[in-house]
């Protein structure tokens, strides 16, 4: 009852839950969304803030009108409504607005590559692309593995700092894992990266809109020394995504992007780059994106992170028992230590792909999942077992189709009648497999 009644008040806090989707035979149905690892629907409270904003909207900086100044003041006011909520030293760490989590990686990526030596970025099996592919050209990228369940090996992690030493500049692991929903134990391991004098990067995506996140203060052992994430994954639509790094960060090399609002003075011989977070955020900034996400963070302040993690987590263990007793349901992962999870559950049905499986919930019960490899392949190729003959035919034969996996992934409106809904479709699945194989081999996408 608790958490029908949770779900139920959450549910209407949140922009399209009564929205109705077509099946296969062309009846409405309502719209099941589990598929928020990728991206959440907005708030209403947020959509609100930014009408009542729209009338003020005027460009950020340097105005001199009444609707600029205002525009400017609600924009920086911003970066300490963020600070505060993942407990960020203001006075040493600087908040920078970007695209999202990508092009904040990205952005640390340019700031801490130096001519001088080659530096040793350590990072983790389980990361997504995000967070490794803009480590492999400037830098010697070593990865962390993980066990057999897709846990962060902690061994692993010790022998490759001590291996490294002093060469390791940076740690960079995922808060949560976007495959799997492991947490990995970011003080713990920022305990162990700064005994080696190296820093830590926590990629937030995951983690910060499910759980509470504490950067812990600079002198502590335990200290978060960068932490990214995006709105859009917190129920904050328009695009805008968030670094907290040290200001000492961005002092010796220019900005990844250049232009309008990075600089102070400037000729056609000179240039002084302006202080951060201004220096790293070219153009014209995304105010309404601002608007909406430091909402959404009031909104979610308001509600209680907590109670959020325990309702996510109640519907993430009553979806694992059930699926655990239905035939041909592989589930992946760590199903003995769920309680260290964000709600995520990713799963296939013997003799049937993953395409296939996301297709016929949707088709057939208006269920979103997301099926593939979720931007993590070595971290699928590692939990599939994809050996690496399998591989090197994949790469001769790009048409090959992608292993992969059907991806649940809970937000804080989802319900347990929902839950009812996707394990009866899946049992139904699983009884005619062939049945539903042989139909929608021919059954085209909505579009």
């Amino acid at each position: 009852m608790y958490n029908s009644i949770l779900s139920s008040n959450f549910k209407n806090l949140i922009v399209g839950t009564d929205t109705t989707v077509p099946l296969k035979n062309g009846l409405l149905v309502p719209a099941i969304n589990f598929d928020n690892a990728a991206t959440t629907p907005p708030f209403y409270s947020v959509i609100q803030e930014v009408v009542n904003f729209a009338p003020w909207y005027s460009s950020v900086h340097r105005g001199t009108g009444y609707k600029s100044q205002f525009s400017s003041h609600l924009y920086e006011e911003a970066r300490k409504t963020v600070a505060d909520f993942v407990k960020a030293d203001y006075s040493q760490d600087t908040v920078i607005f970007v695209k999202n989590t990508t092009e904040a990686i990205n952005k640390i990526a340019h700031s801490l590559v130096s001519p001088d030596k080659k530096q040793v970025i350590l990072s983790t099996f389980m990361e997504h692309h995000s967070n490794d592919l803009p480590w492999r050209n400037e830098y010697t990228l070593v990865y962390i593995d993980v066990d057999d369940t897709g846990r962060l090996d902690m061994d692993d992690l010790q022998q490759k700092l001590e291996l490294y030493k002093d060469s390791v500049e940076l740690v960079v692991v995922t808060g949560a894992s976007n495959v799997t929903g492991h947490k990995n134990p970011i003080h713990k391991i920022a305990y162990l990266v700064h005994q080696y004098n190296a820093k830590i990067l926590v990629d937030g995506a995951q983690l910060v809109p499910h759980s509470a996140v504490d950067m812990k203060p600079h002198h502590s052992p335990e200290h978060i020394d960068f932490l990214v994430f995006s709105g859009h994954k917190m129920y904050s639509p328009f695009g805008v995504g968030v670094l907290v790094a040290p200001k000492s960060c961005f002092i010796n090399n220019r900005p990844s992007m250049v232009g309008g609002g990075t600089v102070n003075f400037v000729t056609h011989e000179y240039i002084q780059w302006a202080d951060p977070p201004n220096r790293e955020e070219a153009g014209t900034p995304n105010i309404m994106g601002v608007v909406a996400l430091t909402t959404a963070i009031k909104t979610l302040t308001n509600l209680g992170l907590k109670k959020i993690e325990n309702h996510e987590y109640n519907l993430m263990n009553y979806t694992l028992q059930l699926m655990s007793k239905l035939p041909d349901v592989e589930l992946y992962g760590d199903l003995k230590n769920i309680h260290d999870r964000v709600a995520i559950i990713p799963f296939n049905i013997k003799g049937m792909t993953h395409e296939m499986t996301a297709k016929i919930l949707s088709m057939e019960g208006g269920i979103a999942v997301r099926n593939g490899c979720f931007c993590a392949q070595p971290y699928i190729q590692k939990l599939l077992n994809i050996s690496s003959d399998v591989i090197d035919e994949r790469i001769k034969n790009p048409d090959l189709p992608h292993p992969g996996m059907v991806r649940i992934s809970f937000g804080l409106y989802n319900q347990i009648e929902e839950v009812d809904k996707l394990i009866a479709l899946l049992s139904h699945i699983v009884q005619h497999k062939k049945y539903y194989n042989d139909l929608y081999q021919t059954i085209p996408d909505y579009f």
